[in-house]
């Protein structure tokens, strides 16, 4: 039981990984391409420290500013896990994630909440 336990953390901190590397290679794309062409820039909504993801349960579709912090949490790391399997790592644009907009919401309170106790403890 804990070597299945084992290749589950394995398993969410290769998919993390690969989530880091294609968002700082994001980055970098858009640095080096920004000085070539302004018009390419990312959204003023997303600030540093931020990603934009897409909530989609097949029409109903939300996008969402979400801090980076968002990719330690449990919650967070199974919806990352079923993206890879529903949508590869080869995907373009912001990130998304297959749930109902309504889910994601509820995810991030549940993120916000938990952040907000452990600051005040």
């Amino acid at each position: 039981m804990s070597n299945d336990r084992t290749n589950g953390k394995n398993e969410k901190k290769g998919i993390v990984k690969k989530l880091r590397k294609s968002l700082l290679l994001g980055k970098k794309f858009s640095m080096d391409y920004q000085s070539e062409n302004k018009s390419r820039d990312v959204p003023e909504d997303v600030k540093e420290g931020h990603f934009a993801v897409i909530a989609m349960d097949k029409d109903e579709f939300k996008r969402f500013v979400v801090p980076l912090s968002c990719l330690r949490h449990p919650s967070f790391l199974r919806l990352l896990e079923q993206a890879a399997e529903v949508y590869g790592f080869d995907h373009q644009g912001a990130l998304t994630l297959p749930c109902r907009p309504s889910e994601m919401q509820r995810i991030l309170a549940l993120i916000y909440m938990e952040f907000a106790r452990d600051c005040i403890a």
